[in-house]
């Protein structure tokens, strides 16, 4: 039971420092383009990404029941797979490097649990899908091809967007367009905000539920006291269950309803108890309300200069990459969309608007991320095995 509720709070700290890692995702084009202060950014950026934890699922069920074999993911595995995950994630904070945390978590969990199994079968290579190959599961289709399709279409979508507003706005002057995408940057840092929440914050809701379920079919529950017997979840989908944004529609007045019909759940779907969707919810708002100064000097300043068309740009296509893989159940990274988003819309202006040696940086830290968090947790694996934890 102890080790249950370890793997939870484990899972909560790498939420909370997700949301200051991830905070200079969604805010440092906002800050660099001077529109809002740091603060005000942060505040803005910590009320939407609450919002966006509550739309949609599919993220967390991809990575409760997609990637990885339930059999072998036990509570210890689970404690050094987060754990490798946030001293990832805080390694590359130190340094200011945006790197993944959503791909250090999967790194973490892959290399855990190869290194608890001994066999690769364990991690979900491949499963297609019955008509498209976004609907396949496993680490290829829902990691591996989104970790190179998602930075390539930000990449490029930012750059055309950027060479349109350049086109729409030639005749505008300098002082009218930056008053005027001062004001739409507003919105488009809104929208990067409640994009990063649907997506980022679904991971560790999929690693508590993860737990949660390997506990329930293994009997580890059984002993815990009646009033945590909440902590029961099943595999699958219950009958009857609605996500949480659903439930609350369905529970107004009709005439509020608008004819909503309640999301038609597939039952072999994982589903994601709701009081995880608020915990990891408020917990990623907290960790996003703390900043993350180190890494938007980075993203806001380093890389290229930027003006609010500029933010605008980069802002309203990274939150697209980012609503449309978390649509799918795709756990991308908010790091890859909005950085790639930034250095199209930089080369926009021209190629030698971006510094190339930051740009380096950038791309070692992304290549490095999966490799290196699946190392770090096949070796706490091994050393837990070799003090008997395991």
């Amino acid at each position: 039971m102890l080790l249950i509720l370890l793997v939870i709070f484990i899972a909560l700290v790498f939420t909370y420092i997700n949301g200051f890692h991830d905070t200079a995702n969604s805010i440092a084009t906002v800050v660099s383009t001077k529109v809002l202060t740091p603060r005000q950014a942060v505040m803005l950026a910590a009320v939407t990404n609450l919002i966006g934890a509550f739309f949609g699922t599919a993220v967390a069920a991809t990575i409760a029941s997609g990637l990885v074999d339930a059999q072998v993911a036990t509570m210890p595995v689970l404690c050094c797979a987060l754990v490798a995950a946030i001293v990832w994630s805080l390694l590359t904070w130190w340094f200011g490097l945006p790197s993944s945390s959503s791909h250090a978590l999967v790194g973490g969990l892959c290399g855990a649990v190869l290194a608890a199994s001994g066999k690769w079968s364990s991690i979900i290579w491949s499963i297609p899908g019955k008509e498209h190959w976004w609907q396949g599961k496993g680490i290829l289709w829902k990691v591996i091809v989104p970790m190179i399709s998602s930075p390539l279409v930000g990449f490029i979508v930012g750059f055309l967007f950027m060479g349109l507003l350049y086109f729409l706005l030639r005749n505008w002057r300098p002082v009218t367009v930056n008053r005027t995408f001062g004001k739409l940057q507003l919105f488009s840092a809104g929208y990067m905000g409640f994009a990063h929440g649907t997506n980022d914050a679904q991971k560790t809701m999929g690693i508590i539920t993860l737990a949660l379920v390997v506990a329930t079919k293994t009997g580890l529950l059984i002993s815990a006291p009646g009033w945590l017997s909440w902590l029961q979840t099943p595999e699958g989908t219950p009958a009857g269950y609605l996500p949480p944004v659903a439930w609350v529609v369905t529970h107004l007045p009709a005439w509020l309803q608008f004819g909503y019909q309640p999301p038609t759940l597939d039952p072999k779907a994982q589903f994601i108890p709701a009081w995880i969707t608020v915990l990891c919810a408020l917990t990623m708002c907290a960790g996003t309300a703390a900043g993350g100064w180190r890494i938007i000097k980075t993203l806001g300043h380093k890389m290229t200069k930027l003006h609010p068309v500029h933010g605008f740009a980069a802002e309203a296509t990274g939150a697209t990459v980012l609503f449309t893989a978390a649509h799918f159940g795709m756990p991308v990274s908010t790091t890859h969309a909005i950085t790639t988003s930034i250095m199209g819309v930089g080369c926009a202006k021209g190629f030698n608007a971006l510094k190339l040696n930051v740009v380096e940086r950038i791309l070692w830290a992304w290549v490095l991320t999966l490799p290196a968090a699946a190392g770090v947790a096949y070796a706490l694996v091994k050393i837990a095995r070799a003090l008997g934890w395991l």
